[in-house]
């Protein structure tokens, strides 16, 4: 029965994985240390004591709290926006593109990628990928 909690739990967290919005990268990251640590609470055998399995998930939270806080990397952000300057969204101006939207929101951008394009209306759907400030 204690494998068959964990596989239960696992397969709960996968659909929940495909079908709900889709989740940032780091929120993941922290619902498989979860499935994780719920697995490694489910096949605990009963020569474990409680208190040792409690001083493994210590442990666990323990190491994921240090790094969060002290090796955690620049989180990138992605941001979709409406550009009207079609003509800065040839591969050519490149850096055209990125100076104009660095000026208009006042962030650093390190990439731009251009995707949808409407020649009508002369507008395009770009992403920009810039660090997170804190």
């Amino acid at each position: 029965m204690d494998i068959g909690m964990a596989l239960g739990l696992f397969a709960i967290f996968g659909i929940i994985r495909y079908r709900t919005n889709p989740v940032d990268i780091k929120e993941m990251t922290y619902l498989f240390v979860v499935i994780g640590v719920s697995i490694i609470n489910a096949l605990a055998n009963k020569k474990m004591s409680y208190a040792e399995i409690l001083a493994a998930n210590i442990i666990i939270v323990f190491v994921l709290v240090l790094i969060e806080k002290y090796w955690s990397l620049k989180q990138v952000v992605a941001k979709s926006i409406v550009y009207e300057n079609i003509d800065n969204i040839k591969p050519e101006n490149y850096h055209l593109l990125k100076e104009d939207l660095e000026n208009r929101t006042g962030l650093t951008i390190n990439d731009v990628t251009v995707g949808n394009i409407d020649f009508l209306k002369d507008i395009a759907t770009v992403t920009i990928f810039y660090y997170k400030q804190k």
